[in-house]
């Protein structure tokens, strides 16, 4: 992956960035392999206790890689809800009510409503009485170079306001779209109030793709949606720091993500 300068008041064009190659046998051979199964995404785990390093599944299922930083596309984001009745066991349970958009919840018994009218959703319904009993998350499938399939990354809601404000401000505004640049994931070390350690993920632009590579990931994003939108959530996902952690630093920043 190599840099091209264009000014100095300009993002890089990162140039040779290795997108996957898709064509038509590549689909028929994923069509084939997966007939009956369903596809899932690498997880990629935050370490808890202020860890700096992610922990990612390599080939070897018992013995993950760890690195200090993501780098790659952001082929698609969306929010998440999920709100488990009973206090996790530490057993990977579905959660009692869950929303793949975070705007429309869907309990175990097929029931819909609306999530901002849930009462679950509203500040003051966990169990010690300060956030929310629904934890609302955050994904992002980040495809890294050379890759075929993106890591799927979830947020907790202590990271919620860096992605707000990483999109909003380097992206959106500088009429970008994620999918269109290659973004940095790292991790920093956190202290809430109660002297607690916690990681935050932290979002930095590297650089921009050529015309040509935002055409091509802008027709990838729109077809691995399919598949993203579509993936339960797990109890894995949301227990990746303590809900204690989660909720002090929720509450001191309570805004909403645009995006």
């Amino acid at each position: 992956m190599t840099k091209k300068e264009t000014t100095s008041a300009s993002l890089a064009i990162i140039e040779n960035f290795k997108l996957p190659i898709l064509d038509e046998e590549i689909g028929q051979a994923m069509s084939e392999e997966m007939d009956g199964l369903t596809l899932s995404f690498p997880r990629v785990k935050i370490p808890s206790g202020g860890g700096l390093a992610f922990e990612i599944p390599g080939d070897d299922p018992e013995n993950p890689d760890m690195e200090k930083e993501i780098i790659g596309i952001i082929v698609d984001h969306h929010p998440v809800n999920a709100y488990w009745q009973n206090r996790y066991s530490g057993a990977n349970n579905p959660p009692d009510c869950s929303s793949i958009d975070g705007k429309v919840g869907v309990d175990q018994n097929g029931n819909r409503r609306s999530c901002n009218s849930c009462p679950n959703n509203n500040w003051g319904t966990a169990e010690d009485g300060r956030g929310k009993a629904c934890k609302n998350m955050h994904r992002i499938y980040i495809l890294r170079e050379g890759e075929m399939l993106p890591l799927l990354l979830t947020l907790p809601p202590t990271s919620l306001k860096n992605l707000s404000d990483y999109l909003g401000l380097r992206i959106v505004s500088k009429g970008l779209r994620s999918y269109g640049v290659i973004t940095k994931v790292s991790l920093k070390k956190v202290q809430n109030a109660g002297g607690i350690d916690y990681s935050q993920a932290v979002f930095t632009l590297v650089g921009k793709l050529s015309p040509e590579q935002i055409k091509a990931m802008a027709e990838y994003s729109r077809g691995i949606k399919v598949l993203t939108r579509q993936l339960a959530i797990g109890a894995d996902e949301y227990m990746q720091e303590s809900a204690k952690e989660k909720i002090e630093e929720a509450e001191d920043d309570e805004e909403e993500m645009p995006f």
